[in-house]
């Protein structure tokens, strides 16, 4: 599919982001808003070519001086963003990928748009499990619609932790007692129970949140860039050099995927419809019950 660009920008020190082709979402340029919409499949995972695509994407719009503001949003009505392939999972553990004591792929991914001079918003209609809730929360806002948004990390029904940094936001987004309840429980949040915890910024109904993310993408695309960037800065200086934080909880990931349990549960879960639009649509607490 084209990538979209309106004739309305302003090419400074653009990329050639307008030109590029990728396999998993497409691009819409407007008005200094960059509207990135995932259609990837039947659930949107994030397997390897997602996660590549993202980074590869970061890594345009980091330097791309006519974009000041990202939306992240889906053309797939039920699902926003899916958790990781866990066959991929397994192929990494066994080429030794998570043996390493350096920042972990995609805890890495997740902080390039956490700390980027741009606003970050994620629109979220449909499910976001696992890696898929953890990219919602390195946006520096979020907002679902009250019908169809549905946030879990479920890694630990699959017997591990989240791997891209889930635990480490959520102890600072709602706390640590809720972070636990979300870690532990592994069930799905909607979004006016997210909004409550803190989880995301708000609920809005399903027939108004293109307007409001719109009416906000654009209206912060009007300031310069400079005092967004700065903006982003100030906020992000209470939660400086946490690098060490992700390197370490890499560690137990790996410890986790090792393990027979692990495996297991991933061939359970394939067996039941998992990594299937139609199998994962159930609600977590149903997989509980099927895996354990």
């Amino acid at each position: 599919m084209e990538l979209e660009h309106s004739d309305s920008i302003q090419n400074q020190n653009t990329t050639n982001l307008m030109n590029y082709v990728f396999q998993s979402f497409t691009v819409v340029i407007d008005k200094g808003v960059a509207f990135v919409t995932f259609d990837y499949g039947e659930t949107n995972i994030l397997d390897i070519t997602l996660v590549t695509e993202l980074d590869k994407l970061a890594k345009m719009l980091e330097v791309d001086e006519s974009i000041k503001v990202i939306v992240f949003q889906s053309a797939n009505p039920d699902y926003f963003l899916s958790h990781a392939d866990f066959k991929l999972l397994q192929n990494f553990r066994d080429q030794g990928v998570y043996d390493s004591d350096e920042m972990p792929l995609y805890s890495g991914l997740l902080e390039k748009f956490r700390i980027m001079p741009k606003a970050t918003i994620a629109k979220i209609q449909g499910r976001a499990r696992g890696g898929g809730a953890e990219f919602i929360m390195a946006m520096d806002m979020s907002f679902g619609a009250m019908n169809s948004a549905l946030l879990s990390q479920m890694e630990i029904i699959i017997g591990i932790l989240p791997g891209g940094g889930a635990a480490q936001y959520l102890a600072r987004k709602v706390g640590r007692s809720r972070a636990m309840e979300i870690c532990l429980g592994g069930g799905d949040f909607d979004a006016l129970e997210a909004e409550k915890y803190g989880y995301i910024n708000r609920a809005i109904p399903d027939d108004e949140i293109d307007s409001f993310v719109e009416d906000l993408a654009y209206r912060i695309a009007t300031y310069p860039a400079k005092a967004i960037a700065y903006n982003k800065a100030t906020v992000n200086l209470f939660e400086k050099d946490r690098e060490q934080e992700f390197i370490i909880s890499n560690q137990w990931f790996a410890e986790l995927v090792k393990t027979t349990e692990f495996d297991d549960r991933v061939d359970k879960f394939f067996s039941q419809g998992g990594q299937t639009r139609k199998g994962e649509l159930s609600n977590w607490k149903e997989w509980a019950r099927k895996l354990k």
